[in-house]
């Protein structure tokens, strides 16, 4: 039997993409590309110190000026990409990893272990995202890895939900109950009907939080607290050239500026994968 799919649902699979996602996929690509070919492009150390040439404006020798330490602003800032980009993808990816883990595991072992696992769930969701993380480094310690696991323990009730979520959801399907009809156990059903109906869900949920990973990243490294201080971070430019803002305030916006550029086209490009993956419900909302 087919099923007919609303023709706005049919307009929004096939449809390519945007202009706006296009152009942020041409700027997260264009990050991505820079952070990776930062120590070919880079025309200076990053970590070199000029005194005689602090807080000089963008030039033909340093194309993005000086900061107040005479260091290329542009070779920190792509730089910087690198670990701004692996600490917040990494984040990510072990956010991901523990929250649907985490997550599976509980709804496979029954109403009272999800009970009892999704409680400690709450509590850890319980706390700002920003102050978790804070406690999480302070615990283990400044750099990158530790700033990874802080920033996947705090995002990981966010993969956790949407696991439940979309578990329930089909749950009360007509495959599943055929499954069980047929004597698949909890464990059964769920790991090889269920498993591949969450993948969307998670997926989106990646994506819609990548900003906010590089976002909190960049708060962690502005307060000090992030990666160390021989890896130069976005966050840890502005809170240097926060001091300096009116003698060098190119220093300053160099990095705000990449900052907002990243997570702007993370936040679009996520959206029109959410959209890819969910088309009824992209479809439902353009009603609205």
């Amino acid at each position: 039997m087919s099923v007919a799919l609303p023709s706005a649902a049919i307009g929004t699979v096939r449809r390519g993409p945007s202009p706006r996602t296009a152009i942020a996929g041409l700027v997260l690509t264009a990050i991505i590309a820079l952070a990776l070919a930062a120590p070919w492009i880079a025309p200076f150390d990053p970590l070199d110190q000029d005194l005689l040439a602090l807080n000089r404006p963008p030039g033909p020798e340093h194309w993005l000026g000086t900061d107040h330490m005479g260091r290329d602003v542009f070779s920190r800032l792509v730089t910087g990409a690198r670990t701004t980009l692996m600490v917040g993808f990494g984040g990510a990816l072990v956010a991901f990893v523990l929250g649907a883990g985490f997550g599976l595991v509980a709804l496979s072992l029954g109403r009272v272990a999800e009970t009892a696992m999704f409680a400690l769930i709450d509590l850890i969701r319980a706390m700002p995202d920003v102050l978790l993380a804070l406690l999480l480094i302070v615990a283990l310690g400044a750099g990158a890895q530790p700033v990874v696991i802080a920033l996947g323990i705090a995002f990981a009730p966010f993969f956790a939900y949407v696991a439940r979520a979309t578990f329930h959801r089909e749950a009360v399907k007509e495959y599943v109950a055929a499954a069980r009809l047929f004597g698949g156990s909890r464990l059964h059903v769920l790991r090889l009907h269920l498993a591949p109906n969450l993948v969307g869900g998670l997926v989106t949920q990646a994506a819609i939080l990548l900003p906010r990973c590089v976002v909190t990243e960049s708060v962690l490294s502005f307060l000090g607290l992030g990666s160390s201080p021989d890896q130069p971070t976005w966050g840890r430019m502005v809170a240097d050239a926060s001091r300096y803002i009116e003698t060098s305030p190119h220093a300053i916006m160099a990095p705000v500026i990449a900052i907002v550029a990243l997570t702007l086209s993370l936040s679009i490009v996520g959206e029109a994968v959410r959209r890819h993956l969910d088309p009824l419900r992209a479809a439902g909302e353009a009603r609205l």
